[in-house]
């Protein structure tokens, strides 16, 4: 046990340190304190020492340097049991510190500001905070070294259990913890430094390094399977996406409701007009526009009323209560996700306790790049947040798509986007009727978006979300009915492509720009 008789304390972030100073206090415990952490406990109450009073050393460079000195480093790196260090400490009238409570300067808290000046960031790099913490938790079985404001409910716990003292098992693990910290603070730094002055393109648009960092939300039900556990995590520095989700109601999240939530929500936010998608086995199974949300979601059940069962509803608007009646008697759902919710709404679903109804205020949030994990390794990509450009969008074909195709054919290559490729996706208006997913042949998945439309597949616009290899598959979609096309282009095969559309007096447009989704 290591009694607690000095304590240097030093704050950014002062969440809590009232409570814990004022503990301190209790047990005899003298307290050295800086700058504005030393003025909030004097404002309440709680004697304190200056750093610079207790060192002889103002704090100077507009304090720039204010606890490096010997006499707080000599404090907490003396080894107890050595005689020559402790001898040492008494030559030079320099004594122990036994506790260290720092958290360091917000750094990433302040590259994240709109407009923030390199000057402002590089003064939020903190020099001393870390230097305090490393010395103590270097020398942890001597030292308690705090720099998590969510371990001082168990630190005041234990002085209290111990009459002042700490065990030697919390000392390690919160020594433990600094090197997390630490280490994390300055892989901050790099990535931001490094990206910003960075001199070569590959290093600009990657870093040669890349470490990510990430806080744990939540455990889950479990993973992909009953037998796997799974967690979910926030990336440290961000506060958008689905990592804010706001559940209401229903059972504990799985691993697989994320990803398709993931999916529902992405797609979800390609619309402007009120839409609904219902999302499957992180496929999309029906997507519709309409100008009234209910319309929209029965639009996308109807698309696939098989496949919607025990799928995952994602809405670009508020649910209102006209809306959540008929998603009542549209049968199973896994999960809903939406800005909001009426309290008509909800009342609504309160005998539905399984239905997972999840609020997300922040939908347009945006992130710029994606990774997936691989065996050793991890791949690193720009997401794809491109849709089209009208003004590259040609039309290959004798046939023109009329004014009502082409924006049907624009809805289809939206929902092509986020559709597992090889992607069809058959559409009428602003509403899929039938999608084909995933399949190892584009001509299967055209065969499969057919079967899926059944007799609305006549008449229908069909996107692809890459090019056509052969012109079999317009065979299969003149069989299907299909009017019009629209695919990237860009197979050697396209004036065979071309030559079939013509034939089959099929519009075809081309938009140069390809979505396979892995």
């Amino acid at each position: 046990m290591i009694k607690i008789k000095r304590a240097l304390i030093s704050l950014s972030d002062k969440t809590g340190v009232v409570e814990l100073a004022k503990e301190l206090i209790n047990f005899g415990v003298e307290i050295i304190s800086t700058g504005g952490t030393a003025k909030l406990l004097r404002f309440n109450n709680i004697p304190v020492t200056e750093a610079s009073l207790y060192t002889g050393f103002p704090e100077i460079l507009d304090g720039r340097v204010k606890t490096l000195h010997p006499k707080i480093h000599a404090g907490l790196l003396a080894l107890r049991d050595n005689p020559e260090h402790m001898q040492t400490l008494s030559q030079h009238n320099i004594g122990l510190i036994d506790m260290v409570v720092v958290n360091l300067y917000p750094f990433e808290k302040t590259i994240s500001k709109p407009l923030v000046s390199i000057e402002e960031i590089i003064e939020n790099i903190d020099i001393g905070g870390p230097a305090m913490l490393r010395s103590a938790a270097k020398n942890h079985q001597s030292v308690a070294v705090i720099c998590n404001p969510h371990r001082y409910a168990q630190v005041i716990s234990e002085l209290r259990k111990n009459s002042g003292s700490l065990p030697p098992e919390l000392l390690r693990q919160l020594g433990i913890e600094v090197y997390n910290h630490t280490s994390k603070y300055d892989e901050a730094i790099y990535n931001y430094l490094s990206n910003k002055f960075s001199k070569t393109k590959e290093t600009k648009d990657f870093p040669r390094e890349l470490t990510l960092a990430f806080d744990k939300i939540q455990d889950l039900r479990y993973g992909e399977n009953p037998h796997q556990k799974a967690a979910f995590y926030r990336e440290k520095g961000k506060n958008s996406g689905l990592v804010n989700l706001k559940q209401l109601q229903g059972k504990e999240l799985s691993f697989n409701n994320i990803l398709d939530l993931n999916s529902a929500l992405e797609l979800v936010k390609e619309f402007i007009n009120p839409a609904a998608v219902i999302v499957k086995h992180n496929n999309p199974c029906g997507v519709a526009e309409d100008k009234q949300l209910d319309k929209a979601y029965l639009s996308a059940w109807k698309c696939d009323k098989l496949s919607a069962f025990g799928g995952v509803v994602a809405l670009n608007r508020k649910m209102d209560l006209k809306t959540a009646k008929v998603v009542l008697i549209s049968g199973f759902l896994e999960c809903i996700i939406a800005p909001g919710f009426d309290k008509e709404a909800l009342a609504l679903f309160k005998g539905k306790l399984n239905l997972r109804l999840l609020q997300l205020s922040d939908f347009n949030a945006v992130d710029e790049a994606e990774f997936k994990r691989v065996s050793g390794g991890m791949l690193l990509q720009n997401k794809d947040l491109k849709t089209y450009d009208l003004n590259n969008l040609k039309v290959v074909t004798k046939a023109k798509p009329s004014k009502q195709d082409m924006q049907s054919l624009i809805f289809g290559w939206k929902v092509a986007k986020h559709v597992k490729s090889n992607a069809i996706v058959l559409t009428r208006g602003t509403k899929s009727v039938g999608i084909g997913a995933g399949q190892m042949s584009r001509v299967d998945s055209v065969m499969l978006a057919k079967k899926k439309a059944g007799v609305l597949s006549k008449g229908s616009c069909l996107a692809s979300d890459a090019f056509f290899p052969k012109a079999d598959a317009i065979s299969w979609a003149h069989k299907a009915g299909v009017k019009a096309i629209i695919q990237p282009g860009g197979s050697i095969a396209d004036q065979e492509i071309i030559a079939a559309c013509d034939k089959y007096k099929i519009a075809m447009v081309m938009t140069g720009i390809r979505h396979f989704k892995h």
